[in-house]
Order: C-alpha cells, then structure tokens, then sequence
C-alpha cells in the first residue's frame, strides 16, 4: 500500500476509486460493478465530510454507539449507511432503519433476532452473511460447511432478505495470500445462488480491505471496506 503521509484526503479517495476502476478492468468487470465502503471508524465528522464531497457514498460503521451521532451529523450530505462491525443482539434494535445494509450476520439467532426487531419497525432489512472462510477459532461467522443449511433457515425470516457474503481471510502481509480465500468466498456464493433459494440472493461479495482490496476485485468483490488507504491509521 502507498505511504499515505502528505496526501490530503480528496487524493486518497481519488487513488483508491482509480485503483478500483484498475482492478475492474484487469478482471474483465464492467466499470462501477465495485462500491466502495468507507470504513469511517474512528474518522472525525469533518474528515468524513472532506470524503463525501470526494466521491465517498457508501459509509461503513463497526459500532453502533459511534456510528448514531455521525449519522445524525452528516444529514444534509447525503449516504448509504453500511453496518459492518460485530452486531450483539442487544443492540439490534438501535441499527433497524439505520443502515441500508448489515454485512456481519454470523449466526441464525441473530438473524432471527433483526428479522423479530425489523418486524416490529415495519422495516424490511438488507444483511449479508458473514462467513469464517479459514475457519479460525478466534474469528466469528458462519463456517463454510455449515452456512447452506443455515441460510435455507433464514430464507422463512419475512422481514430480512440475505444478499450475499462478507469475509474477512487470516491476516497477511501479501495481498496474494488472500486470493484462495477470496476464490473460496465466491464458489460458495455460486453454490448458494444455484439452489435459488426464495429471498436469498448472492448479488453482493463484501470481501477486501486496504492491503488486499484489489486482489478481492480480481476474484469477483462486489463491495470493498476501505479505511486506512482513506483516511490514514485508526487511533482506537
């Protein structure tokens, strides 16, 4: 990734947005067939505003307490608001409305749990489902094998629709490490859309990040969360 040391904000999402159309057409994709979410946590409303009148649309949130008074300060620049953090069940209630798409559903309960809560609103909910494509034990999500049957389950929720899969592979330096897993994503979601399954499409792969974004495009990423080739190192 390019040092991002003396580059304003405008010329970072100017980059990120080149490289993107770069990736589309090495691919052999169609121009605008990749969105880019703006990972925006930890950003600072002003710095988030400087990347909206970039070219930013897409505004990715991981945690609902920080993401609310964002959202409510940001109302007369216009957004599509992207949930991508861990969603505890206890907190479901607070994005229903909010956010246009959950990218981090890892089990049935909770999508039960936001089918239940988006019923109550009157609300019909986006969410993709988040897979633990390399299996690991530390990591959240649903486990390759196991996500077929669990997605038949979330097909007779009324109030939820699943359009697609989000991943996050083992972490890498090498961007190229990533690619299998990426390939890996994206054969389970043909296999998902061949069972064509009512109310569950695989339109949309949420799958790169900064280091490895563009890799993800190459293998078929449909959606890429970028913050720190954006907006510079998160101070957590």
């Amino acid at each position: 990734m390019e040092p991002l040391i003396g580059r304003t904000i405008v010329e970072r999402v100017q980059s990120v947005l080149s490289k993107i159309r770069s990736a589309e057409e090495r691919a052999g994709r169609p121009g605008g067939s990749v969105r880019l979410v703006a990972v925006t946590k930890t950003v600072a409303v002003d710095h988030i505003k400087e990347g909206l009148r970039a070219g930013l649309t897409i505004l990715g949130e991981n945690r609902v307490q920080e993401a609310l008074p964002k959202k409510a300060a940001l109302t007369e620049h216009p957004a599509c608001w992207h949930f991508i953090g861990h969603l505890q069940r206890r907190k479901v209630r607070s994005v229903i409305g909010l956010f246009d798409v959950i990218h981090s559903v890892d089990s049935v309960d909770l999508a039960q749990e936001i089918d239940r809560r988006a019923g109550e609103a009157d609300h019909h909910q986006s969410v993709l489902l988040e897979i633990n494509i390399g299996n690991e034990p530390t990591k959240a999500g649903f486990h390759p094998e196991d996500v077929v049957r669990s997605v038949s389950a979330m097909a007779e929720l009324p109030h939820l629709s699943v359009k697609g899969l989000m991943t996050i592979p083992p972490q890498t330096d090498d961007p190229q490490s990533a690619r299998p897993y990426f390939q890996k994503l994206k054969e389970l979601a043909q296999q998902i859309a061949a069972l064509k399954i009512p109310s569950v499409s695989m339109d949309d792969l949420s799958m790169g990040m900064s280091n490895d974004y563009e890799v993800a495009i190459e293998e078929g990423a449909t959606l890429v969360r970028v913050g720190t080739a954006l907006f510079g190192a998160r101070h957590v």
